[in-house]
């Protein structure tokens, strides 16, 4: 391995799935302005994800309509089909 190119300041952080309330604590070199309070007591940095293993269709099998800003209600209002006055 090339030395000088991993990064040094590894430590513990939770990662939080917020669409189904999933989390797991690893060790990683992200920043984040986040903490909670984990199972063992301990306080911990958190970053959020929309999306995880626990909640991806190609992983649990089934799909799951995760509507972040509201993209599906935006999506149907501009796109559905308009009542014309012959229909009524």
């Amino acid at each position: 391995m090339k030395k000088g190119i991993h990064p040094e300041k590894y430590r513990f952080v939770v990662f939080k799935d917020i669409s189904c309330d999933y989390a797991f604590l690893t060790r990683s070199t992200v920043e984040t302005k986040d903490t909670i309070k984990w199972e063992d007591g301990n306080e911990y940095p958190l970053v959020k994800l929309e999306i995880s293993h626990m909640s991806h269709p190609f992983y649990t099998g089934k799909m799951k309509l995760i509507d972040t800003a509201g993209r599906v209600d935006k999506f149907r209002t501009r796109y559905q089909k308009k009542e014309t006055p012959a229909a009524k």
